[in-house]
């Protein structure tokens, strides 16, 4: 049951303000949708989300039955997927998914038969990841955020490099595994992304 309060949040590269005067909360089990044309700032307001980033002004609360979060420890409740992570691609997906499970549990115990089947990559469970599409890359990536065991999912732009299988391959993970999480959606407003969202925020708002 986690809380994230955002209070006079502002960010700004050099002089330049990104977004400020951001106020709002996001309740437990809630599907948010961040919008905004490119280069508005909806990445870097779901990095400063994470704690991957600080913010200028302002503050972002996590809380658990009214409890504060340490923010160095706000990691341990969340999962991200993001175009701009980066994987070990070195490894093939049997040796990453296991990497990956010693940082965060997966949903109901799952095993590495379990994820990589409903990743739909079997045949490719032993080749290195580098050799990959990108479509592929992003199917990894969204398995591994969704089917976490963590209560609050971050995606940034899930439907990069999807094609429409993929899509509804997405829609499916979203609807299977995620529909007890909080969900924070960082999109250009596509709706193939964004469809099952209660609320949406256009950054265009909070343009100083």
């Amino acid at each position: 049951m986690i809380t994230i309060q955002l209070k006079s949040a502002g960010k700004k590269f050099l002089h330049q303000w990104i977004f400020r005067n951001l106020n709002f909360q996001i309740d437990p089990f809630e599907k948010i949708a961040i919008i905004g044309f490119n280069g508005s700032g909806k990445s870097t307001l779901l990095q400063t989300i994470s704690g991957f980033q600080s913010l200028n002004e302002g503050t972002i609360h996590y809380l658990y039955d009214n409890a504060e979060i340490k923010s160095e420890d706000w990691y341990k409740k969340i999962s991200l997927a993001a175009p701009y992570l980066d994987m070990h691609e070195e490894y093939n997906m049997h040796e990453l998914i296991s990497f990956y499970s010693s940082f965060k549990p997966f949903l109901h115990s799952m095993n590495e038969k379990e994820l990589i089947s409903i990743i739909e990559l079997d045949e490719s469970r032993n080749k290195p990841i580098k050799h990959f599409s990108s479509g592929m890359k992003q199917r990894i990536k969204l398995a591994l955020a969704v089917l976490s065991d963590v209560p609050v999912l971050l995606l940034d732009e899930p439907l990069s490099n999807l094609d429409k299988k993929g899509v509804a391959w997405y829609k499916n993970l979203i609807n299977e595994y995620a529909s007890k999480k909080t969900i924070i959606i960082c999109s250009n407003n596509i709706e193939d992304e964004i469809s099952f969202c209660e609320r949406r925020i256009d950054l265009h708002d909070f343009k100083v």
